[in-house]
């Protein structure tokens, strides 16, 4: 598959052209810490995203090889969504912006203790989350 043209070669600018937009941030955090791995599933999340835009940012983060489709053990026409190992490489990204969020944001106390869980050993807990998402 050729390369998407890129509008400049700033590292800050080429990632966000893959990732960086709302919904596919939250399709990411959604597969990474909510268990979420079907279409209907992202449907049922608390942003209320639409159809059509979790369509195309589905096919979006697919074509960027942040995401793969996998049969769906129980129906043939649902598939799974899962990240890759370069999708699994924003554990680390989608932390710091949890911790930033909490510095400035009031949060839920579910999110304060994932929170106060990670501050506890970061290091450990973007290890573990990561080896976790790595086994088949």
């Amino acid at each position: 598959m050729k390369a998407p043209k890129r509008r400049s070669q700033c590292p800050i600018s080429t990632s966000l052209e893959v990732w960086g937009d709302k919904w596919s941030l939250l399709i990411i955090r959604d597969l990474m810490f909510n268990k979420r791995y079907t279409y209907g599933d992202f449907l049922k999340s608390e942003e209320k995203i639409s159809t059509n835009i979790l369509a195309a940012r589905l096919l979006m983060l697919e074509k960027n090889d942040l995401i793969e489709k996998l049969e769906h053990p129980d129906s043939k026409a649902k598939v799974l969504y899962q990240l890759t190992p370069k999708g699994i490489d924003l554990i680390p990204v989608i932390v710091e912006i949890n911790l930033w969020a909490e510095k400035y944001f009031s949060l839920t106390a579910e999110k304060k203790s994932l929170l106060n869980e990670i501050k506890l050993n970061k290091e450990k807990f973007i290890a573990t989350t990561m080896n976790s998402l790595l086994q088949p």
